[in-house]
């Protein structure tokens, strides 16, 4: 019988475990898409408690939390900082076989060397140990920690992006460049939110916004300063493509319609977001970016939480609406133009696995490797049976050998080790079709290929150095 989380956690074979400890263990870090917040990365916050760095913006474990009956007082609420931990300390025993269970002790034993499982008897002494060593691990340090060579974070096209400027300042900081994530300009569903959001974007654009032409050259300008300031990477989360045709004349009479308040229907919601979405399509490519696509999430579901809370409160789910024919679409117009960019396109339902992986083959361009690619096993499908489904469909449809690899998708500094977690599945993976007789044992060429799969293809695909 193995021990719990040893050197060899999630690694079968002889071939697995050196193909991990060889090769996969000590390559650095490109963390593409994440959720860190840049104020903290140029503060180099000094976090005080675990609660604050651990808890504090992590739906995943509110999801958990909530489920084991605690109350939300304790999870979101005023309830302090140390019973909110007891809480969380409480209910890890009950997330056996979920990824929080492996994910958590990971944490504690790559950031703090707490080999210990962490349950409610032990809570206090935890949370004390995490606190006095949070002292000497500001955000800096801990980023060097776990070799993260770049970060990616989401920023919306109004953000000013002062602590990214600030950050390159910083002698010593960590590489952190923004994407431009302008979600926000195309919500035209609810007109009284939508409204405020534009009078945000007329004054970081610096220009007046009143019809749909302006709407594009504010988004512009965002999207040329954000080119300046060393972005390469756009970033979408959608419900599902939206692939209708449009008229500027469409367009306009449905941004005057949401302008004056009043509620468009979902052909001019989905017309308007098809049209949006493909003209920056086209500046990603025009400049040279890669564009990602988080497709299928069914948001804010509980209208009560969402209330108290706001978004992202750890109430989203799987959604299921009709993806391949708009997708298909949306990529052909892009593609018949000579505007399609790089693209990564993540799935949210599992049984869309193939759909996506397929459209990815569609186009390729026999230039650029792995131009389009089927992005990791994301959110509800960011685990080892998600992650192996997504690999075993991207090999048996596509080059497993091109892949980017893994990303946090996190809140948490703490999140890093899902790194590690990727590259031992991976090595793992492949380890079994080895044993198996189903690959050759060629060390140096599989060496070689989980090293590209978890650093060197995103390092080539991102191209984010100086800028």
């Amino acid at each position: 019988m193995k021990k719990f989380l040893d050197e060899d956690f999630l690694l079968q074979t002889s071939v697995a475990k050196k193909l991990y400890h060889d090769y996969a263990e000590k390559m650095p870090i490109i963390d593409y898409h994440n959720h860190l917040p840049p104020a903290e990365i140029a503060a180099n916050k000094k976090f005080k408690n675990i609660t604050e760095i651990w808890l504090k913006g992590d739906h995943y474990k509110w999801r958990a939390m909530r489920t084991n009956g605690v109350d939300e007082n304790d999870i979101t609420g005023n309830a302090d900082d140390y019973t909110k931990f007891a809480r969380w300390a409480a209910t890890v025993p009950y997330t056996m076989r979920n990824p929080l269970y492996h994910w958590t002790h990971l944490e504690l034993q790559r950031t703090f060397g707490i080999k210990k499982i962490l349950n409610e008897k032990n809570a206090k002494e935890i949370y004390k140990t995490c606190n006095d060593k949070l002292q000497k691990l500001p955000v800096h340090t801990i980023v060097k920690k776990f070799k993260a060579e770049v970060l990616c974070t989401t920023d919306d096209p109004a953000d000013s992006l002062e602590h990214h400027i600030a950050i390159k300042k910083l002698k010593g900081a960590p590489k952190v460049f923004p994407a431009f994530r302008p979600d926000k300009a195309m919500a035209v569903e609810n007109a009284g939110t939508y409204n405020n959001y534009i009078q945000q974007l007329e004054q970081a654009a610096k220009i007046s916004i009143n019809s749909y032409e302006d709407l594009l050259e504010a988004l512009k300008l965002r999207h040329d300063f954000f080119h300046e300031t060393g972005c390469r990477i756009s970033d979408h989360g959608l419900e599902t493509m939206h692939a209708d045709d449009f008229t500027l004349k469409d367009l306009e009479r449905s941004f005057s319609a949401v302008r004056k308040g009043k509620v468009l229907d979902e052909k001019q919601v989905s017309q308007f977001k098809s049209a949006t979405l493909h003209f920056i399509c086209q500046w990603n490519a025009q400049r040279g970016w890669v564009q990602q696509f988080h497709v299928g999430a069914l948001r804010n579901n509980n209208s009560r939480l969402l209330s108290l809370l706001g978004a992202d409160a750890g109430v989203d789910s799987i959604g299921d609406w009709q993806v391949a024919q708009p997708m298909s679409k949306f990529f052909n117009r892009l593609d018949k133009e000579n505007q399609l960019a790089k693209t990564i396109i993540y799935n949210n339902n599992p049984s869309y696995n193939a759909i996506y992986a397929t459209m990815a083959g569609n186009f390729q361009d026999g230039k650029t490797p792995g131009k389009i690619q089927f992005g990791s096993g994301w959110w509800f499908l960011d685990q080892k049976n998600g992650m192996e489904e997504q690999m075993n469909i991207l090999s048996n449809m596509g080059l497993l050998s091109r892949f980017v690899g893994m990303t946090t998708d996190s809140r948490s500094f703490l999140s890093f080790p899902r790194h590690e977690y990727f590259r031992r599945i991976l090595c793992n993976l492949i380890g079994n079709d080895v044993e198996n007789g189903e690959l050759p044992r060629d060390i140096t060429w599989l060496g070689k290929m989980v090293q590209d799969i978890c650093y060197n293809n995103s390092k080539e695909y991102f191209n984010l150095g100086e800028h």
